[in-house]
Parts: C-alpha cells; structure tokens; sequence
C-alpha cells in the first residue's frame, strides 16, 4: 500500500530549486522539494452578518440606493460607510436616485468559475449622482463592447431573479 490509497492524487514530483545560483553550497530547502499535487473538492456554508452595511441590502431589495453622508464633513459615500474616512465621523445613510456616469472600466474575458457571469465581465467604475466617491460594480445590458464609453450616463438596474448574495440585487446598466 502507498500512494494508491490516495484517490484524488494527480501527481508526485521534485521542484528545483530556483534560486540555485544563489546556493552554491546546496539548496537549502532540499528536504522540502518532493512535491505532492491533488485535486480537492471543497464546499463550504458559511453563515454571515452584514453588520453596519446591512441597510444598504435591505434597501437594494426594496430597489432603492443608498450611501452614507458624514456629519462632520459633508461627503457622500458610495460605497457606504458607517465612519467618514476623511474627518472620522460617523455617517447617516442618504438615498440616492442610481444614476451616475462611467468613470472608468475593465473588461476581462477570464473570471473565476464560481462567479457565473456573462463573459466578457465588465467592471465598471461609476460615479453615482449626488456621491463624491466611486462605486464599482458590473456592467450589464450593453450591446457591443463598443458601445461602452467613458462620461456615458448608467444607471442602477435592480434584479428581478433570486440571488445567491445580496451584492447581485444590482447591477449597473446604462441609461
């Protein structure tokens, strides 16, 4: 009995040692280089509080958008925040009407397998009216590529299915 015994075993080696220039007298880490790579399925449940930005979900759900104002300063935050980064102040939430503009944005053509989108993803930086911060987030219904531009107006889209996570309540589009 050996390595047989373990069912999801892809395969055994010995990495070099890649600093080999810099060990003239041996690789140091000789004993560690044997090499045992599998292929391990996790699932996990995790049972999570949303604390301070709960309000923020409970309204996305009910298709409205918030952000935070600060007391002591004025800014508007949005993302929101309990506490003003700035002047250290404790916020209060602020509604704000979800249009804004397209600050920036990425298009990947790679994402993780577990986030199920639309491929390309686009993660688009906006600048909600009324907020002096970005928010980013996707990007859907946007035709071509082409169609995506700098300064272009969006708007927050709200979800009409299910969702796994609250942060999937919304979506940008444009407007």
């Amino acid at each position: 009995m050996g390595l047989e015994l373990v069912s999801n075993l892809m395969e055994v080696y010995t990495a070099e040692d890649p600093m080999a220039f810099d060990h003239p007298e041996g690789d140091p880490w000789a004993d560690f280089r044997e090499i045992m790579r599998i292929e391990w399925t996790m699932d996990f449940k995790y049972k999570h509080v949303l604390g301070k930005y709960s309000k923020f979900f409970i309204e996305l759900a009910n298709r409205k958008f918030l952000a935070t104002e600060c007391k002591g300063c004025g800014k508007v935050w949005a993302i929101p925040r309990p506490l003003c980064s700035d002047c250290l102040s404790i916020t209060r939430w602020k509604e704000l009407s979800g249009k804004g503009t397209l600050e920036s944005y990425s298009v990947s053509y790679f994402v993780p397998a577990f986030m199920e989108v639309e491929i390309p993803y686009i993660l688009a930086m906006v600048r909600l009216d009324g907020a002096d911060t970005l928010f980013t987030h996707q990007l859907r219904n946007y035709g071509e590529l082409d169609n995506i531009k700098v300064d272009m107006p969006v708007k927050v889209a709200y979800a009409t299915e299910p969702v796994d996570h609250p942060m999937l309540l919304m979506h940008f589009e444009p407007a």
